[in-house]
């Protein structure tokens, strides 16, 4: 019995490390900001998959033709017609220059869709007091972990936009962090898994406009207290949720940061918010 307890620890430990890194906006949109991101993403050694949304650019296409867009607590209500700007540009526009700039910088990125290869498969959302129209929720099922393995194994490195697929020829919006989650606990039974989110804060503040109030680890113990005092609240609670159901589910770490500080990483520092389990 102690020898196969050694046998599955040795395995355990053999796992090869992997950063799933999600950027936003704040990154998207700012040529410099992106330029300086990809440097340091292509930096980092090892296996890395990123993860990226829209920014401004759907909603500023959706106003030149005359498509309002229209946002609930901070979602997109995605009709037919905004799924085709949306695909057009988070799989086309913005997921290609992202690539490019990574050739550029000398990372073999891949750029996909999860209908790309299957890797991730969605169900439309169900209609209840909100109809959020052709937004993909994700299951325990939806990433195929054993070929984007694949996939990296043979020398590429995946960017994932936020558009997936239902598997019968539907294009569905997704919520690019949930991706990001989902990408990093199917992962985690392959690999160390480290999942980071980058955004236009240093971390979890204590004090929204204050940036030296970084609160510099959270446990969920922690967490329940901190979203009792209203200190963490809207927008950043499906981050979080998404970040401890991750943990809980057998991710590595997961940090919430500046995009700008991905590069302490290399230099074996540390930054932005850890979120761990003591459980």
């Amino acid at each position: 019995m102690d020898k196969i307890n050694n046998d599955r620890q040795d395995i355990i430990e053999d796992k090869s490390d992997l950063y799933i890194i999600k950027i936003g906006g704040n990154v998207i949109d700012n040529s410099e900001n992106l330029h300086n991101f990809l440097k340091d993403f292509t930096a980092l050694k090892g296996y890395k998959i990123l993860v990226h949304g829209g920014g401004k650019v759907a909603t500023q296409l959706s106003e030149t033709l005359g498509i309002e867009a229209k946002m609930v607590d901070g979602r997109r209500i995605t009709d037919i017609e905004t799924l085709r700007i949306v695909t057009m540009v988070y799989g086309g526009l913005i997921n290609k220059n992202i690539v490019a700039q990574l050739q550029q910088f000398g990372t073999n990125a891949i750029g996909l869709t999860g209908a790309d290869g299957n890797f991730i498969r969605t169900k439309k959302r169900p209609v209840t007091t909100i109809d959020y129209g052709f937004v993909g929720d994700m299951d325990e099922r939806s990433i195929d972990a054993a070929n984007i393995k694949r996939l990296m194994d043979a020398g590429f490195t995946p960017a994932f936009c936020a558009i997936t697929h239902n598997g019968e020829g539907q294009l569905l919006n997704t919520n690019a962090d949930t991706i990001a989650s989902a990408l990093a606990v199917a992962l985690s039974k392959l690999y160390n898994t480290t999942l980071i989110y980058c955004f236009e804060k240093q971390g979890v503040l204590k004090d929204i406009n204050d940036e030296s109030s970084l609160i510099e680890e959270i446990d969920p113990k922690r967490y329940e207290e901190l979203k009792e005092q209203q200190i963490i609240h809207s927008g950043m609670l499906p981050k979080l949720d998404n970040a401890f159901t991750a943990i809980a589910c057998g991710v590595k770490a997961v940090i919430i940061g500046h995009a700008e500080k991905l590069g302490h990483l290399t230099e074996n520092k540390t930054f932005g918010t850890r979120l761990i389990n003591n459980a």
